[in-house]
């Protein structure tokens, strides 16, 4: 990793904004360009797998395990403008776990979706019920990178409760065409990523615009967590290097390094001890 993404380390009213509302909005962490080359991948992606998921050509699909399908899509594992700010989060014994591509198309103008309640939910399944600690750890976070303009509340937002992380449970209003209390769209503009704590209840809106609304989440988790997807990156790993292949799930000492790791495993931890600075580095 090039030392000069250090630039875009997590600031303390990042951190604030994460410890306290469980998400924070970065701007124009992708360029024009790339949005675009992203938007095509995507739109290939969907063409492929939609036909057989089953839904039609106007349901939601989340397409999981999508890193390995583009060498584009291996460029935002450690991307300058995010991934110091992940590190900075969750510190060096980390992997990406989970990825993923959310499209919702526009419904036809006869077929507008009603109002409903979203489907809100916490990530990460089972360990929302295995865990039995008051709060819950934290665990895992995604970025989530925008390739449609969703600063409008009407494309089908992320949505959130500010603050819901720290609760195992939410309360809903016995209407069930209401969101709970709190709930706000975040919007988005393409090219922005939303950095948000698993725990955070969220959802996904429903698109009522005539734009398909395109974003890709990539799961960083700690290294002992079993990954959520089949993480189908093989094909990566002799042309990565040592921290992308420490991403990507290497374990060069074998299954006990992934929960006492040798030097050899975890080189992020060598590399933001030498260039950030040892202060950073806890043990």
């Amino acid at each position: 990793m090039d030392p000069s993404c250090l630039a875009y380390s997590l600031t303390d009213e990042e951190r604030r904004r994460f410890d306290e509302q469980g998400y924070f909005i970065v701007e124009n962490v992708l360029p024009g360009d790339m949005v675009e080359a992203l938007g095509r991948i995507a739109d290939r992606i969907d063409a492929e797998r939609r036909p057989n998921m089953g839904g039609g050509p106007y349901s939601i699909k989340n397409h999981f395990d999508i890193i390995g399908r583009d060498d584009l899509l291996l460029e935002l594992l450690d991307w300058p403008k995010t991934f110091p700010k992940v590190w900075g989060i969750l510190g060096w014994h980390i992997q990406l776990y989970h990825s993923h591509l959310i499209v919702s198309p526009p419904s036809p103008a006869d077929q507008k979706p009603k109002k409903r309640r979203l489907g809100w939910h916490q990530d990460s399944g089972r360990l929302n019920i295995d865990l039995e600690t008051t709060p819950r750890p934290r665990v895992s976070l995604k970025v989530a990178f925008f390739l449609s303009d969703c600063t409008a509340t009407d494309r089908g937002n992320f949505h959130a409760v500010p603050g819901s992380h720290r609760s195992e449970a939410i309360d809903f209003p016995e209407n069930a065409d209401q969101d709970p209390d709190g709930a706000v769209p975040i919007q988005a503009a393409a090219g922005d990523a939303v950095f948000f704590d698993r725990r955070l209840w969220h959802a996904s809106g429903i698109n009522y615009s005539d734009i398909t609304r395109k974003v890709l989440f990539y799961g960083y988790s700690y290294r002992w967590l079993r990954p959520r997807d089949n993480m189908t990156v093989d094909h990566y790993m002799d042309r990565s290097d040592p921290i992308r292949r420490q991403l990507l799930g290497a374990g060069p000492s074998g299954g006990h390094g992934y929960t006492s790791p040798l030097t050899e495993d975890i080189p992020l931890r060598e590399w933001i001890a030498e260039h950030a600075g040892r202060e950073f580095v806890v043990d």
